[in-house]
């Protein structure tokens, strides 16, 4: 059987700046055909941004999407700014991005922090959401950050983990999220830089089954490192501003919204164990455990699963 493989490069046909009020200019844009079903891509990170390839995750002909920059990263402005940066002011983007678009529903797609998102979102609003996309889960909890920044993945990439431990003093690794923080947020630009690109590879190059430099070396480029690192570590600092286990508590109210929700059995960053969790609560959803795969969405079986998905709730057969 041959795998689904992305959509042929589009182009957005509108693009522009959603004033928050607050302080930030979120920079979004709509890809497909106006007017057709209409969707909303939740990028992951925090601080990851959107890129042209995530236009082409959905059929251009059937799909009117809608892809933002989170705060503070890609093309949003201010850059890398933690004011007024969390899970609840994305949501209420999300919400303002909606009625920008002049729709009442929409299918939501989110992965890795994405799909952190996409659950908040529809916790909240289960009355916009047609169906949830979600890939890469990642429910916040203290078990997957500890597992991801202090001891779990380190065991696995023991040459990877020494390149994260190395800007951090030895009487600062037992709390490493709070010690990169304490870079990141500091004045010493030499010393931020260096934590920024330290925190961002860690990531890029243990998100994939196998080695990918096409998918790993942005993630050393100094500008996306610096918005991403410091976004990314705010928001696990402080757990997304969400009760323990508070997604995974509150998946009752997403019930009955159909779903899919796709996930590599060799996810480093997020262990299958919470993709599971979320199946086992919220029923209605298709699970997808893919063998043979990591965390991105560019795993060949990952991304197959994630193209079914767009084509069913399209309609397409």
């Amino acid at each position: 059987m041959t795998l689904r493989t992305l959509y042929p490069e589009i182009e957005a046909y509108e693009s522009g700046f959603l004033d928050t009020g607050d302080g930030h200019s979120v920079y979004y844009e709509r890809s497909g055909t106006k007017g057709a079903k209409p969707a909303v891509f939740l990028h992951g990170g925090p601080g990851g941004g959107i890129s042209p390839s995530h236009r082409r995750l959905f059929d251009p002909k059937l799909y009117d999407v809608m892809l933002f920059d989170q705060r503070g990263c890609g093309k949003s402005t201010p850059n890398a700014s933690l004011d007024n940066n969390t899970t609840w002011h994305l949501v209420a983007d999300i919400e303002r991005l909606r009625e920008l678009m002049g729709v009442d529903k929409w299918l939501v797609f989110g992965g890795s922090w994405g799909s952190t998102l996409a659950l908040a979102y529809a916790e909240k609003y289960p009355e916009r959401v047609t169906e949830l996309v979600v890939r890469g889960i990642y429910t916040l909890t203290k078990g997957e950050l500890d597992w991801y920044y202090q001891f779990g993945v380190s065991e696995m990439f023991p040459d990877k983990w020494e390149r994260f431990l190395a800007p951090i003093p030895e009487n600062e690794r037992h709390e490493m999220m709070a010690a990169y923080r304490k870079r990141l947020t500091g004045t010493d630009r030499d010393k931020q830089i260096e934590a920024a690109r330290a925190w961002s590879l860690w990531e890029g190059q243990t998100i994939t089954l196998l080695p990918e430099p096409d998918t790993s070396d942005k993630f050393g480029e100094d500008d996306f490192a610096l918005a991403f690192a410091r976004i990314e570590n705010h928001y696990f600092v402080h757990a997304g501003w969400m009760d323990e286990g508070q997604l995974l508590r509150d998946a009752g109210k997403i019930k009955d919204i159909p779903g899919t929700i796709v996930h590599g059995r060799y996810d480093m960053p997020c262990p299958a164990k919470y993709a599971w969790q979320l199946h086992k609560a919220w029923s209605k959803a298709e699970f997808k455990l893919i063998e043979g795969a990591g965390h991105a969405y560019s795993e060949p079986g990952i991304l197959d699963a994630l193209m079914t998905a767009t084509d069913q709730y399209a309609g397409k057969r």
